[in-house]
């Protein structure tokens, strides 16, 4: 039984690897539930959400690790951009986490549910919407493989303040931070699609050390799941980055959507229905 749990574990690591890689994503979504479910068939009673989430934050590290080396080679990471959304979202991932234990988070699932909802209309239209031209502190430029140019840019503070507020839902609400900051990235400061994917992978791997360091320091990881897990993930970030180089920025964005609609159904269902 132990060697079909590994097995499957393998093939979740490796699936969750290569959609997160693809959409800038670390592959919670797929990890805790999984280690909720099927540790507790396989051991009934033996892993709680705390553990979870711990042992998929090892996890998530591998594969943002795995697929961040990727998108260094293929000079597609924004590292100045990357830093300055980790400072930012650090520390609000740690004003999440307080304020997690002073509020009924669940009663906010809904409304965060419509925000996502929200989220995937702007990026339905934001094509449609014509550009500002926006005189910013750091501007930087891009050709994709189809020969499209992008110009994107922002300010250092405007990008530190929103990753802040990006920690803290990310952390209020137990989601991944890269489902609210590749879009964040994209509509408000127009980052390339292969930009911003690989850019968040990177801050990804910054916030999950940071946080796998505390998890470690309480016990709160456990080892043979987390061992199981991490060979798939190594494997599928490496498999995401590689596909996502080969596919158009539109094909992202679309991919993107489909994520972002599907976490939103989730957590309104989970409002509604409990």
């Amino acid at each position: 039984m132990l060697v079909a749990i590994a097995i499957l574990f393998v093939i979740i690591g490796v699936v969750a690897g290569v959609i997160g890689s693809i959409a800038g994503l670390g592959g919670g979504i797929f990890f805790v539930p999984a280690l909720l479910y099927f540790a507790n068939w396989y051991m009934p009673g033996s892993m709680n959400p705390q553990v979870a989430a711990a042992t998929s934050l090892i996890v998530i590290a591998v594969t943002a690790l795995s697929s961040s080396l990727s998108y260094l080679k293929q000079n597609k990471v924004d590292k100045e951009s990357a830093l300055l959304f980790f400072i930012g979202s650090a520390p609000g991932a740690i004003v999440g986490v307080y304020l997690n234990t002073l509020l009924a988070v669940e009663g906010f699932s809904l409304l965060f549910g419509l925000f996502q909802l929200c989220m995937f209309v702007v990026l339905m239209v934001k094509d449609k919407i014509k550009p500002r031209s926006i005189e910013w502190e750091v501007q930087r430029h891009f050709v994709d493989n189809e020969g499209n140019e992008y110009v994107y840019g922002y300010s250092k503070w405007s990008v530190i303040t929103i990753a802040f507020f990006v920690g803290i839902t990310s952390s209020l609400f137990g989601v991944g931070g890269g489902i609210l900051m590749v879009p964040a990235m994209m509509i408000l400061f127009r980052f390339p699609p292969h930009i911003a994917t690989a850019t968040s992978m990177l801050v990804i791997f910054l916030s999950a050390v940071v946080g796998s360091v505390t998890n470690i320091f309480h016990d709160n990881v456990h080892w043979l799941y987390a061992a199981m897990l991490a060979p798939g993930a190594w494997a599928g970030g490496k498999l995401g980055a590689i596909a996502a180089s080969k596919m158009k920025g539109r094909t992202i964005v679309l991919f993107l959507r489909v994520l972002i609609l599907g976490i939103a159904i989730q957590m309104i269902g989970e409002a509604i229905f409990g």
